[in-house]
């Protein structure tokens, strides 16, 4: 059977332009667009189609705009970066011999719509390469959709029903009903996809839904009752012509002869270097992009270093793989001894939580070269499940290997397995390699780190997801559940994918010294670390805890009924559309910060913003304060008490804040309020065990410190080493004072204008924080730089590199790569410019504390009886001590964490001790 290609270029050129990074040749010529195009039509030429057309819009109106004048009229112009590659495309393709379409009148969609039924009826398979989901409404027997960026496809009734929860047939009354706001068509106000569905599963078509319209219920049957005048035009817009005349039909489009000199010329030109080798007979190494990835467009400077669209790979590394489920006793040798002989080798737990101190071991998987690999199923209880080896024998077997630290071993976020081993008996050493970290090393900044993502971006590879094998919602089974063939093809490809993931990002840091630097000696020492913070958790007391709740309860009613007082009736404290109406129409106060879509907001910043103008803002903020304290934390924290070790375990994430910074979740501890009594309060829940203590170490005034240090600012520098407050002595510079004259107001001023330039921070944001006009602020400003004129060189050279380089390192070499620095908005720049400022301090602060905590868990391993490191938030570690061993802890841990960096300044560490953690703090 013939087979067709039907490329659906408008469709890719837009979306490879907006889903790869800013690239620029070696002249400045932007090619993001044109690399993703240029590479989709190279999987194109390696499927050999018979025959294959390459269809654009062309220029000028539609039929459509003739129907509906206002199709597509709020469609910005296309970006000039975008524009400067579509004629570069347009010479790339007929180079390659394909054949390309623009016919006026019609858009490319009713091109290919048009071949497609044309060729489908004259028996040949087509294939519609497309991300564009207008065009589920042509699949049938014969017609099929595939997009190259996801490596999705559909091609049956099924498939499409999967993905919209409709037939094809459905697809045009489907989206008739949605409307399109890229293409200006209106649809049901409020009926989405789900609605849609919904509706077409009841009533079947759109001419029945219009028909029974009177009888759907609630504000979405009016919404609908008030479109039906404009539903029949929805249709005919949506509605993919197949009836175009067209000069030649699908027999006509046989490749042409490339011209091989033409495109040895436009490959060289745009960077394509990987191309350029294939055109040549040639083949580029693995792991290497087509151009230097990541340029900033126009500027012609380096940007990221990997970019968030699929880069070029081995294609073994992007081949289905071929897994084994490990059931007899031979077998689990066979592997065993493979994996001591090799190398390395990746692994992965297969479970029954999200939770890894709850977690039961379901199965392990293995992976020693790529696109091989075993799952090794230990726990599937399903009515009818083969016969598994016995967990604990089969672990016993395993342990010594795990146990082995000269056997490498790699994952994808492997602390959580590593977890979970642990509470099976099976303790891990030599994890050597972590390709979540690796990606987060890299460029913390280019898209999520999980493996799915990872795989789709590194790879170009689609992943199974959770739910293919486990379904979804309410139906979903745990994995134990799962039938072993499903199951295998699942956990397998996890660690097979894995593997694959280290062979590419591996050679990428290698050849970064700066960043293997800090991926080797920072971020893979720390998840043993992490792992054992997690482990050890911390005691709260409940009772404690329940009492705060109680006295939040009674002050939260307290606000309401103030708040209804001062209103002058009920309302609901937690609407914001109540919110917005009281505030806004009723006591006509200013709207000072409006919501993305233009209305005003009742965020927390639009009221502190108006709080100075009526006392209602005020009460609803303190409402909310207790609100967020009491369902974060007090009612919240005793349900996370641990049934097993009675403790509250939390989970600490490495690849989450891009400049290295840890969070937390379950509970999240970095937002736990200090500044405020209910705050400190919750801390005071966070108790010693008896004969225990808390100690708090914390570093003073870190990333001032670091700002010092950077900026090498003689002043600041003096200000530190003097060992006096340093607000105050910044006060004392900057209004001309003796140390001992400033005061309190001077000193909150400069205390304001030392973190506010660090976070960048405007005239106008000083003069709303310290309550004074603009232009005073302006003046404190100039007065600071005029006293500390190496921070204001530190920033302008700062900002100077950020935009030459495209990122900002810290002190260690991590980076942070700055997408918008020399592109996008004005305010889209400034916010790259503050983050080019503040990302080295922050960033690097990260670094010290990691570093602290790797050293000080290092001299705990032969203290574990006496001492836990149990906490670390922010610039703070928190440690359960035996009363007797504080001195010695505190003398250990306050060294070893002033000795994690070497600065021109001190590094200086306070520390405290109590019976709970408010008092340590």
């Amino acid at each position: 059977m013939s087979r067709l290609v039907l490329i659906d270029g408008s469709s890719y050129l837009f979306r490879a332009f907006h889903a790869l990074p800013p690239l620029t040749n070696a002249a400045g010529e932007p090619t993001g667009a044109l690399f993703g195009v240029v590479n989709m039509l190279r999987s194109t030429l390696k499927d050999k189609p018979d025959y294959v057309a390459f269809v654009l819009d062309a220029s000028g109106p539609t039929f459509r705009d003739a129907m509906y004048p206002q199709y597509k009229a709020n469609r910005p112009p296309m970006p000039e970066e975008l524009r400067a590659q579509v004629q570069p495309m347009r010479q790339i393709v007929e180079a390659l011999g394909f054949p390309l379409l623009c016919v006026e009148g019609v858009e490319a969609d009713d091109v290919i719509g048009t071949l497609a039924v044309q060729a489908a009826q004259q028996g040949m398979d087509v294939t519609i390469s497309t991300g564009d989901k207008d065009f589920a409404q042509l699949v049938r027997p014969g017609i099929a959709l595939i997009n190259t960026m996801s490596g999705s496809r559909m091609d049956s009734v099924e498939t499409v029903m999967e993905k919209f929860g409709v037939r094809p047939d459905q697809i045009v009354d489907f989206l008739a009903l949605m409307g399109d706001t890229v293409d200006n068509v209106p649809g049901v106000e409020k009926c989405g996809p789900k609605t849609a569905a919904k509706w077409l599963g009841e009533y079947g078509t759109l001419d029945a839904i219009m028909a029974g319209a009177d009888g759907i219920k609630g504000k979405i049957g009016e919404n609908l009752r008030a479109a039906l005048p404009r539903l029949p035009l929805n249709r005919d817009l949506v509605t993919i012509k197949t009836d175009v005349a067209l000069e030649g039909g699908p027999d006509t489009l046989a490749m042409r002869e490339r011209h091989v000199e033409q495109l040895r010329e436009l490959y060289a030109r745009y960077g394509f270097h990987q191309a350029l080798k294939e055109l040549d007979g040639g083949a580029a190494p693995a792991g290497v992009a087509e151009t230097e990835p990541g340029r900033a467009r126009g500027t012609g400077r380096v940007s990221a270093p990997s970019s968030r669209a699929t880069e070029a790979v081995d294609p073994a590394l992007s081949a289905p793989g071929e897994y084994e489920t490990i059931l007899e006793p031979a077998q689990l040798l066979a592997w065993i001894a493979r994996l001591q002989a090799a190398d390395e080798f990746a692994f992965d737990s297969e479970t029954n939580s999200l939770d890894p101190m709850q977690a039961d071991l379901v199965g392990l998987s293995f992976s020693v070269e790529p696109g091989k690999a075993a799952y090794l199923p230990l726990a599937h209880d399903y009515p009818g499940a083969p016969a598994q080896l016995d967990r604990r024998l089969t672990l016993q077997q395993l342990a010594p290997l795990f146990a082995d630290a000269g056997k490498k071993k790699l994952g994808q976020h492997g602390k959580y397995d590593l977890h979970v081993l642990r509470r099976h008996g099976v303790d891990v050493h030599g994890y050597r390699d972590d390709t979540m970290l690796e990606s987060f090393v890299l460029n913390s900044g280019s898209g999520r780190h999980d493996m799915d993502s990872l795989a789709k971006r590194c790879l170009g590879y689609e992943t199974i997801k959770y739910e293919q094998v486990a379904g979804k919602g309410a139906k979903q089974i745990p994995f134990s559940q799962v039938a072993l063939d499903d199951a295998t093809r699942y956990a397998a490809e996890d660690a097979d994918i894995t593997l694959r993931l280290h062979r590419v990002q591996a050679p990428r840091l290698a050849a970064e010294a700066g960043l293997e630097q800090v991926y080797r000696d920072i971020e893979m020492p720390l998840v043993p670390v992490l792992a054992s913070i997690e482990a050890n958790g911390v005691s709260v007391d409940v009772d404690e805890l329940r009492r705060q709740s109680a006295d939040l309860s009674k002050r939260m009613l307290a606000a309401q009924q103030q708040a209804t007082e001062l209103a002058g009736r009920s309302f609901n404290l937690d609407s914001p559309k109540q919110l917005q109406a009281l505030l806004f129409d009723e006591l006509k106060l200013p709207v000072l910060v409006k919501t993305p879509t233009g209305q005003p907001s009742t965020n927390e910043e639009a009221l502190e913003a108006i709080a100075d103008q009526h006392e209602l803002p005020r009460v609803i903020l303190e409402y909310r304060g207790l609100a967020k304290l009491r369902s974060t934390y007090t009612d919240k924290l005793p349900d996370m008490v641990n049934a097993q070790t009675g403790r509250v375990h939390t989970s600490y994430h490495q690849a989450g804040a891009a400049t290295g910074r840890l969070s937390s979740t379950d509970p999240n501890l970095q937002n736990i309020p200090i500044r405020t009594d209910d705050g400190r309060r919750i801390r005071r829940a966070f108790i010693a065990p008896p004969g225990r203590k808390l100690v708090a170490c914390d570093y003073s005034q870190i990333e001032l410190r670091i700002m010092a240090h950077l900026s090498e600012d003689p002043g600041l520098v003096r200000a530190f080493e003097s060992g006096a407050d340093v607000h105050k002595a910044t006060a004392a510079e900057v209004f001309g004072r003796k140390l001992e004259d400033v005061t309190g107001n001077e000193r909150r001023a400069a205390k304001a204008i030392n973190f506010g330039l660090m976070y960048g921070m405007s005239a106008f944001g000083l003069a709303r924080q310290l309550g004074i006009a603009r232009g005073e602020a302006q003046d404190y400003i100039a007065l600071y730089f005029s006293r500390y004129p190496g921070v204001r060189d530190f920033m302008e050279r700062t900002r100077q590199q950020a935009r030459e380089r495209g990122y900002v390192e810290t002190v260690f070499g991590r980076r942070l790569y700055l997408e918008y620095i020399n592109q996008g908005t004005q305010a889209q720049r400034a916010g790259a410019e503050r983050a080019a400022i503040n990302a080295p301090m922050q960033g690097t602060a990260a670094d010290i504390i990691k570093r602290a905590m790797i050293s000080v868990d290092a001299w705990l391993a032969d203290h574990r009886e006496r001492a836990l490191m149990i906490l670390q938030v922010h610039d703070e570690l928190v440690f359960e001590v035996d009363a007797d061993f504080v001195p010695t802890l505190l003398d250990q841990a306050t060294g070893l964490m002033s000795a994690a960096a070497q600065l021109s300044v001190p590094l200086v560490v306070d520390s405290g001790v109590g019976q709970n953690w408010d008092e340590a703090h």
